[in-house]
């Protein structure tokens, strides 16, 4: 019987190339990024071969990673850098250039406007070939969880008191470095400045969203309704707008499930032929209400042209929406909504509707 024997020491000549297939689509990824105009990426790199400081990584490198994770269905930094140490593919296209979460986060966070710029260039090159039309586009949206637990969301006194200790215990690590430079390792002290200013920018950012939702909650004409034996004090309570200390721009959302839970409200737009998607955006409103001309200016604007059909749910059937629509040329199909009145003919144009709404 052959069994496992997992302390018996090896050694093997291999090298990265060999780990790999010649049709790997890691290679293409590769072959794909090698062709891309990084200028705007190296350009913002510091670092100067001879001198002192630690070379920077190519953003070939990054970028070729975040491809190939996105392939992979993986949107994790942390993920990432652990498939970069275990495995063969992604560790082929590190090169044995050592790459951490925190430099695979920051790269993405740093260079969003070029990635989205790819997006663009990618699809008019496309378009270009007729490959995609933007002949006919269907837009969603979906609910996507945030990195924010409902304990985080707190009132605006809250907020506050944590704002004060946040910068209690920045000027603290401040005065410990400064009366004594070698407490802790250099390194352990930089991770908790760096932790606690963090923080500090967090529930600063939280006090600010709050300022917003309390604006916005006074334009309302019509208040939150009292539930039934509610006193007015706890309705009051209830009432008051609140804001994560970790993700301060999330907000409270119904997911698909029914549920209720702190998220983001992610739009698609899809060529419908080709299955590409050509635009996409992200924001904080619970509703899709309102997202359709929003996304024909994101259409127009990376393509100088917007499709002829536009294909949605009836949560975009907005009427201003389908007439701004229709004044681009675009013709807006989406489900008629249930009229109140039982006895009236959805499909029958109203008074005073314009001829792009009936």
């Amino acid at each position: 019987m052959l069994s496992p024997v997992r302390d018996q020491l090896e050694l093997r000549a291999v090298d990265l190339e060999s780990t790999l297939g010649p049709e790997h689509p890691a290679r293409a990824v590769w072959a794909f990024v090698d062709n891309l105009d990084l200028g705007a990426l190296y350009a913002g790199i510091a670092a100067v071969e001879g001198r002192a400081g630690r070379p920077a990584i190519d953003p070939r490198i990054l970028v070729a990673l975040w491809l190939y994770a996105t392939v992979e269905g993986v949107g994790s930094a942390r993920a990432l850098a652990r498939l970069c140490e275990q495995h063969d593919a992604f560790r082929w296209i590190c090169g044995g250039v050592s790459v951490n979460h925190h430099t695979l986060s920051d790269f993405r966070v740093a260079h969003g406007a070029w990635l989205d710029e790819q997006l663009s260039r990618s699809v008019a090159a496309l378009m270009h070939v007729g490959a995609v039309t933007l002949k006919r586009v269907a837009q969603d949206g979906m609910r996507v969880r945030a990195s924010a637990g409902a304990a985080s969301f707190r009132r605006a006194g809250s907020l506050r008191k944590c704002l004060k200790q946040a910068r209690a215990q920045v000027e603290r690590l401040r005065a410990e470095l400064d009366e004594d430079p070698g407490a802790g390792t250099r390194r352990e002290q930089a991770a908790r400045t760096r932790a606690a200013r963090e923080r500090e920018r967090r529930v600063a950012d939280a006090l600010e969203q709050l300022e917003q939702l309390e604006r916005s909650r006074k334009s309302k004409p019509k208040p939150k309704p009292r539930k039934r034996g509610e006193s007015a004090e706890e309705h009051a309570k209830r009432s008051e707008p609140r804001a994560s200390s970790t993700d301060p721009q999330a907000r409270v959302m119904k997911m698909a499930d029914g549920g209720f839970r702190p998220a983001w409200n992610v739009q698609f737009a899809t060529d419908t032929d080709s299955q590409v998607i050509v635009g996409v955006d992200v924001d904080n409103l619970g509703s899709d209400l309102g997202q359709l001309t929003p996304m024909l200016e994101q259409l127009e604007r990376r393509y100088a042209t917007v499709p002829k059909e536009m294909l949605v749910d009836a949560g975009y059937a907005r009427h201003d929406d389908i007439e701004a629509a229709d004044a681009r040329g675009v013709c807006v199909y989406a489900p008629v909504p249930r009229p109140k009145d039982p006895r009236r003919d959805p499909h029958q144009p109203r008074p005073g509707d314009t001829e792009a709404l009936a």
